[in-house]
């Protein structure tokens, strides 16, 4: 098919219109709903790392950083990779600041990825990932995640994949896996033994790994971020991605950073350059604080997190739905089947109008439509006076179906 004026998008991006997280907020818009799609939070991150912020910009530092980020931003997160997983990365060649993880990610892949090269993916997967697979020209390959318990029980199980799906995704033409852990829309937080089976393939196969790991300091419970390049092998093939969002709630900021050896680090380098070159250095030396100083912050966030991870599930329970408790991020997945109904979507774009609630259905995020079709994910990154009025109307929404 070739272009038109009046279709002048390349085919290979025209799957990629209008995002469903836009079309739910704007159905929530129009209904009044309370909006538990979009995952970013409704407060701002720690003040000192804000002020920190506006001071660079008052004290002059406007202009271009250096293309790889700001020094002081490089040495943060090469200590606060250090310190925490014991990882040891050379801030000047083995650490690039990028316009967020989405950037990170799809300069990864584009750096990477010949064209009909094969990526494979979790399913359900972050929609990024499945356009910036697209824009390089490569072929995703989808492996699923699926709950381990069944669906008729109140309260849902984990998320997980086969090991052997896993291995049978991968052919000759395989470039990268892309792992996102821990996940979104899931919530899973893979375990070293889930990560050495992705090893394993990746070590068999000689691929490289390329890992979201933005919710990793946003984990529930007794849970704890296992990065893969940890694993014996693992960090010489592994190009680490996270950012400042999810961790500071500055999801506005965009700034993220891969960690990788100087070879796969200068390749991303090379592509990076040419899409956004550099980004805000005034907000590169506010999150090097937020690293070095804010983390007593970040670990209160987690704790408020989860209160309102419980509070959320427990209205979605009292609505029928089975509720996959998420053992990280922001999201909490619903199972509308034990309601009566199997499409998930449907009852995602039913809800604004019959309960005044937006969540995002999953099988926007899925290869195969039955792997997310009973699913709908809920956003609990909000303050509690939303999380109750939506709470709330769940409630009502449930007495009203059962009248």
């Amino acid at each position: 098919m070739g272009h038109t004026l009046s279709e002048p998008l390349v085919e290979r991006m025209r799957g990629f219109g209008t995002t469903i997280f836009a079309e739910m907020t704007a159905l929530a818009q129009q209904t009044g709903a309370v909006n538990l799609g979009q995952g970013f939070p409704d407060t701002d991150g720690p003040n000192a790392m804000l002020e920190q912020a506006v001071e660079a910009i008052r004290g002059g530092l406007n202009q271009y950083p250096p293309g790889p980020g700001l020094p002081p931003l490089r040495q943060a997160v090469a200590a606060h990779r250090k310190a925490r997983y014991g990882l040891t990365y050379d801030p000047d060649g083995e650490i690039l600041v990028t316009v967020g993880a989405t950037e990170a990610i799809s300069a990864t892949i584009l750096a990477l990825c010949e064209i009909g090269d094969e990526v494979v993916v979790l399913e359900p997967y972050y929609d990024s990932y499945a356009a910036a697979i697209a824009l390089a020209g490569a072929v995703r390959r989808p492996v699923s995640l699926r709950p381990v318990h069944s669906a008729a029980e109140q309260v849902g199980g984990r998320f997980t994949f086969d090991p052997d799906e896993l291995r049978a995704a991968v052919t000759d033409r395989t470039r990268l896996i892309l792992l996102n852990s821990p996940h979104n829309p899931t919530g899973t937080a893979l375990s070293v033994e889930e990560l050495q089976h992705v090893a394993d393939v990746a070590l068999d196969r000689d691929l490289v790994v390329v890992t979201d790991e933005v919710y990793e300091h946003l984990t529930f419970d007794d849970t704890r971020h296992v990065p893969i390049a940890t694993l014996p092998g693992m960090r010489e093939r592994t190009v680490s991605v996270s950012s400042a969002g999810k961790s500071f709630s500055v999801t506005g900021w965009k700034i993220g950073w891969i960690c990788a050896p100087a070879p796969l680090v200068r390749a991303v380098m090379t592509v990076k350059q040419f899409l956004t070159f550099t980004h805000s250095g005034a907000m590169q030396l506010a999150v090097a604080h937020g690293l070095l100083r804010e983390m007593e912050w970040v670990e209160a966030l987690r704790s408020s997190l989860q209160l309102r991870r419980d509070r959320l599930a427990d209205g979605l329970a009292t609505v029928g739905l089975t509720v996959h408790i998420p053992q990280a991020t922001y999201f909490v997945i619903g199972d509308v089947r034990p309601l009566g109904i199997d499409d998930g979507e449907a009852f995602a774009r039913s809800l604004p109008h019959e309960a005044g609630v937006v969540g995002i259905p999953v099988s926007g995020f899925c290869d195969n439509a039955d792997v997310g079709r009973p699913y709908v994910r809920f956003a609990f990154c909000k303050r509690d006076d939303v999380l109750d009025e939506a709470v709330d109307r769940l409630v009502s929404y449930a007495a009203r179906r059962r009248a």
